[in-house]
């Protein structure tokens, strides 16, 4: 009999278990039922897209499609009949399912100011979080001279720094007193701070909103401290919360997200959740990377590929991408405890690093600026492998009597198991293998592989792999 999978939302995470589920064998009708009217794209692109440097088909992520898959967008659900395995769309269509997966994703927080109706915003008023969202931002912004990011987390600055790059007059406003204090210390804060101001953002630090004012003609915004702050255009990157509303209707159990357990079932074996919307372990994700990696987890259970198959948490790195920003973050580096710390500090060129190290191990860095040993600090971390004798060389970044930085220098001295794609989780020896088996560009690799299609921020990594295997048998031949 044909196996009936209902997959509730066709966001990064809906959309890739699709395709894994695609690419395994067997006999399986796979509906995919997105509430957006757009083909699933690229969420972590949409800072991108604010500069200018790509349009709407970029983000577009390549769906699963032909036998099997019905892919429907602009198709909400409203209800889950858990009793009868059916879901209810928006339409009253009911469909069948003998496994369902929620893949819900999370929805932009609107924080509790007066002036703000979460159901009612105001035209020059935006959260940033889908691309309808960036459609609104761009359409405002188009005929705007200034922009207010309320929010200095990762999305806000990556948001200020497009809309900056379009030359837009940019602040940036932030309740705590540095940037991404979840990622950064308050001396990385800092410089990063200053790096952004270099960059035409203006920050306002430690001082939270009071309210909103919003017409046609601008936006105010009021701040604690009495003052108020004029634009065009107040974009809104206050966080996200998981959307849990359609499992917690249903009786699932739900605390910050759909709890799952580690074959990322729900308290009902016939319903999983994956992506921002779950909660594994008492953690939510937030991130690309562990939504992938839950998704070929899922496949490999609900295709009976590997029906005991888990899913373990990889460590994360966070990366900035923004024009003129190179900023790495991982583990626990803001923190304290046992264990060796080395900082170094030239805010004058926008250089901050960052290692926290125990028992030889790396367990958290923060690298801000140009860095070249930034590579192999990721591999480390990612790895677990043993630091060098001399630290230095990992914290400023050069070659000291050949300790390290060797890995990242040239990809012949990378070994095999090197991720080079953190989203996706692809090694060195993964594209090895694609370029070998015939896919001779950087365009034919990342197609077989998936590197780069996450962030981006591997692309150039994997430019210079395949430029240097290119180079390799072209001394080859010429031998």
């Amino acid at each position: 009999m044909t196996a009936r999978v209902v997959i509730v939302g066709n966001g990064m995470a809906g959309a890739r278990l699709a395709a894994e589920l695609h690419a395994r064998e067997g006999d399986r009708k796979v509906t995919v039922l997105g509430a957006e009217p757009h083909r699933a794209y690229n969420r972590i692109m949409l800072s991108t897209l604010l500069t200018g440097r790509i349009a709407e088909p970029d983000v577009e992520l390549t769906e699963a499609a032909g036998h099997g898959i019905d892919m429907r967008t602009g198709v909400p659900v409203t209800a889950v009949d858990r009793s009868a395995r059916e879901v209810r769309t928006g339409d009253g269509e009911r469909i069948s399912y003998d496994h369902l997966v929620l893949a819900t994703g999370a929805r932009a927080v609107v924080p509790p100011l007066p002036g703000l109706d979460p159901t009612d915003l105001p035209q020059r008023v935006v959260p940033f979080r889908t691309l309808d969202d960036c459609r609104r931002i761009l359409a405002v912004a188009d005929g705007a001279r200034s922009a207010i990011v309320l929010g200095g987390g990762l999305l806000g600055l990556e948001a200020a720094r497009g809309l900056a790059t379009r030359g837009l007059a940019t602040t940036v406003v932030h309740h705590t007193g540095h940037l991404m204090e979840r990622q950064l210390d308050p001396a990385a804060g800092a410089v990063l701070a200053g790096t952004l101001a270099r960059l035409g953002v203006t920050i306002q630090l430690a001082v939270p909103a009071t309210g909103v004012v919003a017409d046609d003609t601008g936006v105010r915004l009021d701040l604690a401290d009495g003052r108020s702050l004029h634009a065009d255009l107040l974009v809104l990157s206050c966080g996200v919360r998981p959307d849990t509303a359609l499992a917690q209707a249903a009786g699932l159990t739900v605390r910050r997200g759909v709890v799952v357990d580690d074959r990322l079932r729900t308290s009902d074996r016939s319903v999983s959740a994956l992506g921002d919307c779950a909660e594994h372990d008492g953690a939510l994700t937030g991130l690309v990377a562990p939504a992938w990696a839950q998704a070929r987890v899922l496949a490999d259970v609900l295709t009976g590929i590997d029906p005991l198959a888990r899913y373990r948490p990889r460590p994360v790195v966070t990366r900035l991408k923004a024009a003129g920003i190179d900023l790495a973050a991982m583990g626990d580096a803001a923190g304290g405890g046992p264990g060796e710390e080395l900082t170094f500090a030239d805010p004058a060129r926008g250089t901050y690093a960052r290692l926290r190290i125990h028992d030889e191990r790396l367990i958290g860095a923060i690298l801000l600026g140009d860095n070249p040993a930034v590579g192999t600090v990721i591999q480390l971390f990612d790895r677990g492998h043993p630091v060098p004798a001399d630290r230095r060389a990992l914290l400023l970044g050069r070659a000291l009597g050949g300790a390290v930085a060797a890995p990242s220098a040239s990809p012949a001295l990378m070994p095999d198991a090197a991720v080079v794609c953190q989203c996706n989780t692809v090694t060195k020896g993964a594209l090895v293998r694609c370029w070998r088996s015939g896919a001779r560009t950087v365009d034919a690799v990342v197609a077989g592989t998936r590197a780069g299609t996450g962030c981006g921020g591997c692309r150039d990594a994997v430019g210079g792999i395949v430029d240097w295997l290119s180079e390799a048998e072209s001394v080859e031949v010429t031998r």
